[in-house]
């Protein structure tokens, strides 16, 4: 996937712009885009999910007897790959509105070396953190809950820092001023955390039949939107690199 900067639609635009290629998602196309761009992150987030699952499932049922010997060892490499399938999907189906705007391709691996990295840092802490709670053989109190909660929320948004960065490596080449967008997928990770706090503060409003399932897709679905809007936003602030504006314009 290449960027596509002489196409009919995005020379019609820039035509119409006061300061044609100034912003890397010209201004008559931010709506559309960041429609577009939610949706598709929303349809990767549930493909990417509803495919590792049953991926991860379908390997660990079809692993020959002798595997049951080292159950914890093979469970972390499918799970690992399982991870790796949907970061692919996922990021995929960004790529599909990205394209137009630049590499498809950079953006893919970028996205999905970042999130892999990024799940990867954050379960590895958050299951150290859990393991120190265990290991004090004791209920713990509230107190004590709140701060291992806590401390496993810091380690899943700083573990974001990952994501930005990977996908920095790739928008450097095309936009300027851009050193923020290592921070921007801890500001989404921290938005899902407190939408995680508030959807257990109301549990008990929910019926206690439906709650699981409700709690679940409803997380589920304000988790991709976060990951599609925050995103949307950044990418349309962005102001493209001058030698970027120089091809545009010839």
């Amino acid at each position: 996937m290449q960027t596509d900067s002489n196409s009919p639609d995005h020379v019609a635009s820039t035509d119409n712009e006061p300061n044609p290629g100034k912003f890397l998602i010209p201004r008559s196309q931010r709506q559309r885009f960041f429609i577009q761009f939610t949706l598709m992150t929303v349809i990767g987030w549930v493909v990417g999910g509803v495919v590792s699952i049953a991926l991860e499932k379908i390997i660990l049922q079809s692993l020959p007897p002798t595997v049951a010997l080292q159950p914890q060892t093979w469970n972390i490499l499918v799970r690992s790959f399982s991870n790796v399938v949907f970061a692919v999907i996922f990021a995929t189906d960004q790529s599909l509105i990205l394209y137009r705007y630049l590499s498809g391709w950079q953006w893919i691996c970028a996205t999905s070396a970042g999130w892999v990295i990024a799940n990867g840092i954050s379960t590895a802490w958050i299951n150290y953190i859990s393991s120190i709670a265990s290991s004090l053989n004791e209920t713990l109190s509230p107190e004590q809950t709140l701060i291992f909660g806590f401390l496993s929320a810091i380690a899943y948004i700083i573990s974001g820092i990952w994501l930005g960065l990977c996908q920095w490596l790739v928008l450097r080449r095309y936009t300027a001023d851009i050193w923020w967008w290592n921070f921007l997928p801890s500001i989404s990770f921290l938005l899902i955390s407190i939408l995680v706090w508030l959807l257990f503060l109301v549990q008990n409003l929910i019926p206690e039949a439906n709650r699981i399932p409700i709690l679940y897709w409803s997380g589920q679905l304000f988790t991709a939107l976060i990951l599609g809007i925050i995103p949307a936003i950044g990418l349309c602030t962005l102001k493209r690199n001058s030698y970027r504006k120089t091809e545009i314009s010839a």
